[in-house]
């Protein structure tokens, strides 16, 4: 399908990032993709909005890949849009029978009419060829957008409350443990549920608060209807870019500190810490084991392992694994193949996925999912939705949810702290929201 393509120079682009998200709000889907200038090796922009479907896919897990397959084939356009983690039953004989608050369908993909790149001071507009005439009015429109003063009216107060309480916690990661110890996985990663019932919030205000907390480099704004993703990610799952496929799994975790010299002390702490190396360690082997089922042969190589990358409140260590992919592999088919990420499932995957189910006690859905994008190439990337809030506005239900990676050297006290600290930004917004 054709696009008009139109670029111009901002000179405030803080602010013009603020309208674009602002002005996005019209419409019922819209994905907003932001990396707030962080630095890293492997962006192709700043960030993106994609708003208005012209067409799109929303299934459950059954065949879900097949039907992604099929359409991003018959579009061959941009599309935007999201895999669950519950996928994981589309790619295995598994299932989710969890409880699950929000509802959110397992898969959905859309091509927008309406496509904004900022990369620097420079956006690049992409429309739909048949509505090029609107984009004079549209940027009006986006220049003259302003937040709305108003408070929600909220019946209670909002509550968080958690799905799984402290001992309940200990005792599912001694379950854990021994299943560890017995030798049916060597890591797993276990999920708790945050949430509240019958609560307002303002999704615009919220996300923009956690993303200034954060500022992480895969900030997602995702709007379905009365549905939404608001996200301060840090995690690649998979970019590919023509024969080179990356992906960039984070496992250790450390706190920040107030000074420069005892951050330094702490991220020294990290880089040395045998546990989180470990389970980083892990999962780079899951991934090179995922890429070598459709890799070129001999071209699978980790590019680097456990690196210590800051953000605003905590340090990461995070692994690159890298491979060549021939241009017959159906860009989905890669997907498929890796999905879900190794580092929200643990080793063996299949095992460690069906422990999890037996113990966590909400359905995950789209929360460690990804959301991304396809090019009209097939080029592809995604992110790991963690340090999210999920919002079904219909519902009146909020969710957010935290996990960690358990190994034999894992001490339930110290997961549940990590899982804490994990929280921290979430509840924060959450708890300060008009």
């Amino acid at each position: 399908m054709q696009r008009t393509s139109y670029n111009f120079q901002v000179k405030d682009i803080s602010e013009f990032k603020k309208q674009l998200l602002l002005w996005a709000q019209q419409f019922e889907i819209a994905v907003w993709l932001d990396s707030n200038n962080y630095d890293q090796k492997y962006s192709n922009f700043d960030a993106v909005l994609a708003v208005d479907a012209i067409s799109k896919i929303e299934t459950s897990c059954k065949n879900a890949f097949s039907q992604l397959k099929k359409y991003q084939s018959e579009v061959n356009d941009f599309i935007f849009g999201y895999l669950s983690y519950d996928l994981k039953n589309d790619t295995e004989n598994l299932t989710s029978s969890n409880f699950d608050g929000l509802h959110f369908p397992d898969l959905f993909f859309f091509q927008p009419k309406k496509l904004f790149f900022i990369k620097g001071n420079t956006v690049e507009i992409k429309y739909i060829s048949a509505f090029e005439h609107e984009i004079e009015t549209d940027l009006e429109k986006i220049r003259k957008s302003k937040a709305k003063s108003q408070k929600l009216k909220v019946k209670n107060q909002l509550k968080i409350k958690l799905r799984i309480h402290k001992d309940d916690y200990y005792k599912k990661l001694n379950t854990l443990l021994n299943h560890i110890h017995r030798g049916d996985i060597y890591e797993a990663n276990f999920c708790q549920e945050f949430y509240s019932e019958n609560s307002a919030i303002d999704p615009v205000e919220v996300y923009q608060n956690l993303n200034e907390i954060s500022k992480p480099p895969f900030a997602t704004f995702l709007k379905l209807n009365n549905n939404y993703l608001l996200s301060a990610s840090p995690e690649r799952y998979l970019k590919k870019d023509g024969e080179h496929l990356i992906s960039q799994p984070i496992k250790g975790t450390e706190k920040r500190a107030s000074n420069k010299s005892a951050d330094e002390k702490l991220i020294s702490a990290l880089e040395q810490n045998a546990k989180e190396r470990a389970e980083n360690i892990m999962i780079v082997d899951l991934v090179r084991n995922d890429f070598s089922r459709f890799a070129v042969k001999g071209s699978v190589k980790v590019d680097e392992l456990c690196k210590v990358y800051t953000f605003k409140q905590v340090h990461h260590l995070i692994s690159t694994v890298s491979c060549s992919v021939k241009n017959d592999i159906h860009p989905v088919d890669i997907l498929k193949n890796t999905f879900p990420m190794g580092s929200m499932t643990g080793a063996p995957k299949i095992s460690a996925m069906k422990i999890i189910e037996e113990l966590e006690e909400t359905k995950r859905g789209l929360y460690s999912g990804a959301v991304g994008y396809f090019m009209p190439n097939g080029d592809f990337d995604f992110n790991v939705i963690i340090r999210s809030i999920l919002y079904n506005a219909t519902k009146k239900y909020v969710s957010y949810s935290v996990g960690g990676a358990i190994t034999a050297q894992s001490i339930p006290e110290n997961e549940y702290e990590e899982c804490l600290l994990k929280a921290k930004a979430m509840k924060h917004v959450l708890l300060n929201a008009k």
